[in-house]
């Protein structure tokens, strides 16, 4: 009945499920996704009003043209030298990832998650960050404590889990924890770490430091309750905090599409909070750093939080446990449009002057012996099936200032 008291007729209602443009067998298709030319998207003032940039929630901020050049405003912030620091660091990600990735089917520790394709995201926001600023990551953000020069051997430890593990067996296989190098423990339940970031910012703040912290995200994550409420708080006292998303297509077995909803954007997400939202080119170097560093002053300066998109492509399975060829074609990760990130900041560098084939090929050498040498290491402590343990006293220890009594006896009782 409307309003008026004449009768109207409907259909049945239906529920509209997102289907992915492509399945397995299919040919790879991302004309979905619309690619702006490298240097064409403006580079707003950093204290901006959030009003006046709503555009950039849609478009892609990109550096790199397909020649390799370094092109428009956000383009020229990083010395050739501080870029083949950049080109070494994804290198290293790279190599450490494809050494762990063999050690884990050898049996060496029970599972292990790649970051190929996406070594751009983290390794370069690390580049934006100080001392004492604090990441609270997922588990493909290892980038930030290769790029922040946290030992290999350690983190190989806390893969394997041996005697030297810094986390004496408390966590599982790649979910770092390290306070000094800014690198908050990861959590295997999703989105938590997005509002902890925010209050570890408004704590910041309240206590008149000058640390902010960086959250981390999935995109198939963005769809739970404590990404929203995040950016509630974050907002609402606009705390000194950067809200990454690292949308890489695939939320394990999930695509994009679910989480995203009628958005249109991850990005977008942030404009109902008057949160200043950005997407970038998350597969090259320049770009990223280059948003990085505008988010970043924009928190310093106490101008709030900034929702930052990479749009990027997880070219490996989600972990060892995974097999992507059952969701998404075989070929879609060579199709995907942004290319490599290793790739183009090579072609950059050499494009310059400052590399060369040759250089690449030396350095490639390099760093193996170089992650061969921290893994023989590594080894030496013992690995999932051999070689030495964290003790038993560790599950005792660390927890409580002051020991209580009946943990006391249960020690006792265990003979450690």
């Amino acid at each position: 009945m409307s309003d008026d008291g004449i009768a109207v007729e409907f259909g049945p209602l239906s529920l509209h499920v997102p289907e992915p443009a492509v399945r397995p067998g299919g040919e790879p298709d991302f004309s979905n996704v619309t690619f702006p030319d490298a240097g064409s998207v403006r580079r707003p003032d950093v204290d901006t009003n959030p009003e006046d940039m709503r555009d950039l929630a849609f478009s892609i901020i990109r550096v790199l043209n397909p020649e390799g050049e370094a092109v428009g405003p956000w383009a020229n912030l990083l010395t050739d030298d501080q870029l083949v620091e950049g080109l070494r660091h994804m290198m290293t990600l790279r190599t450490f990832d494809a050494r762990m990735q063999i050690a884990q089917r050898q049996g060496k520790t029970s599972f292990y998650m790649q970051h190929l394709g996406e070594e751009a995201v983290s390794c370069a926001f690390r580049k934006a960050l100080v001392q004492g600023d604090m990441n609270f990551p997922t588990y493909r953000q290892a980038g930030l404590l290769i790029a922040g020069e946290y030992p290999m051997v350690e983190m190989m430890c806390q893969i394997y889990s041996n005697e030297r593990d810094p986390l004496k067996g408390r966590q599982l296989p790649i979910m770092y924890s390290s306070k000094e190098h800014g690198f908050f423990s990861i959590s295997g339940n999703l989105a938590t770490q997005y509002i902890q970031a925010v209050g570890w910012a408004m704590a910041s703040a309240i206590k008149k430091d000058s640390k902010i912290a960086a959250a981390w995200i999935g995109d198939g994550s963005t769809a739970e309750s404590d990404f929203h409420a995040a950016l509630v708080f974050a907002s609402t006292y606009k705390a000194p905090v950067v809200l990454n998303i690292v949308n890489n297509q695939w939320a394990i077995s999930t695509f994009q599409g679910i989480a995203r909803g009628g958005s249109g954007t991850f990005a977008a997400r942030g404009l109902g909070f008057g949160i200043p939202a950005l997407r970038v080119d998350g597969n090259d170097y320049l770009a990223v750093f280059a948003v990085a560093q505008w988010a970043t002053e924009r928190a310093r300066r106490n101008l709030g939080p900034t929702l930052v998109e990479y749009v990027t492509y997880r070219a490996g399975a989600h972990s060892t446990s995974d097999d992507p060829s059952a969701y998404r074609p075989k070929m879609e990760s060579e199709a995907w449009p942004l290319g490599d990130p290793i790739m183009r900041l090579k072609n950059h560098l050499i494009a310059r002057g400052a590399w060369s084939e040759e250089r690449h090929t030396q350095t490639e050498a390099e760093i193996l012996d170089t992650v061969i040498a921290a893994q023989k290491e590594a080894e030496s402590f013992g690995t999932l099936h051999a070689g030495g343990k964290p003790s038993a006293r560790d599950m005792f220890e660390g927890v409580y200032e002051e020991m209580p009594p009946h943990l006391r006896r249960q020690r006792q009782q265990a003979g450690v």
